[in-house]
């Protein structure tokens, strides 16, 4: 299995969809936690990086594959 790149900004899928019913989360701060922000409420999230990297179901937008 391949190892996922993450990013600040990078937009990602997760595996469950939050309740506002958008399933797309952009990275708003990265370390040994992870900070991610529903796009559709702006809600945003702390995970440990490990539990992040589990419920992470693919990369949608990745800001520094494009430039």
């Amino acid at each position: 299995m391949e190892e996922k790149v993450y990013d600040l900004n990078t937009v990602v899928e997760m595996k469950k969809a939050h309740p506002c019913g958008t399933n797309r989360w952009r990275i708003i701060r990265m370390g040994m936690d992870i900070r991610i922000k529903c796009e559709g409420c702006q809600h945003s999230v702390l995970l440990p990086r490990r539990e992040f990297t589990k419920k992470v179901k693919k990369i949608l937008e990745n800001p520094q594959k494009e430039a």
